[in-house]
C-alpha cells in the first residue's frame, strides 16, 4: 500500500536518512527490491544535489526509485515507460509546490553555514518532510501507471 511506503519514507528521514536516500529506500522496500547499494547511490544527491541548492533530493530519489521499477535491463529496450513515469512524478510535484529546486523549496542554501542554520531555525526538516511523502507517493502512483508487462519486473 502506497500509504505504507510514505510513511516509511518518513520514519527513514527522521531517523537521519538524508530526503534522497529515504524516498529511495521506501520506494524500493514498497517494490520488494533488495540491492545493496541502496540507499548508498542517492547519497549524492541530498540537500539539491549534494548541498548546492540543485533538484530536490527528494525528486531525486524518486527519480531512481521510478529507474529501479521501470528502468531498462539493455540499451535495445525501451525507456518509454520509465520516462512517461517520471515526467508525470516531475509534473506532480512541481504542481504541488511550484518548484522541483531545493533552495526554492527551503528557502535556505544547504550549501552554506548561513543557510544551514536557517535551515535548522525554521525547522526546515518539518517541511522536508513534506517533500519526502509527496516524492514517494507520486513516484509510486507513476510506477503503478507505467508498469510494463513485463514478468522480470517486481
Amino acid at each position: 500500500m502506497t500509504s505504507q511506503a510514505v510513511a516509511r519514507s518518513r520514519e527513514l528521514f527522521d531517523s537521519g536518512w538524508s530526503c534522497a536516500e529515504a524516498v529511495l529506500q521506501a520506494i524500493a522496500e514498497h517494490k520488494g527490491i533488495e540491492i545493496g547499494r541502496i540507499p548508498r547511490i542517492a547519497t549524492g544527491f541530498g540537500g539539491g544535489l549534494a548541498h548546492t541548492a540543485g533538484l530536490c533530493g527528494a525528486l531525486s530519489g524518486a527519480v531512481l526509485g521510478i529507474g529501479l521499477a521501470l528502468g531498462r535491463d539493455a540499451p535495445d529496450e525501451p525507456a518509454d515507460a520509465c520516462y512517461r513515469a517520471v515526467r508525470a512524478l516531475r509534473d506532480g510535484f512541481v504542481s504541488q509546490f511550484a518548484t522541483d529546486r531545493c533552495l526554492e523549496l527551503t528557502g535556505c542554501h544547504l550549501g552554506t553555514p548561513e543557510g544551514q542554520a536557517r535551515f535548522e531555525r525554521e525547522n526546515g526538516h518539518a517541511r522536508c518532510l513534506e517533500f519526502v511523502a509527496a516524492a514517494t507517493a507520486l513516484a509510486l502512483e507513476a510506477i503503478e501507471r507505467g508498469t510494463p508487462a513485463d514478468p522480470r519486473q517486481p
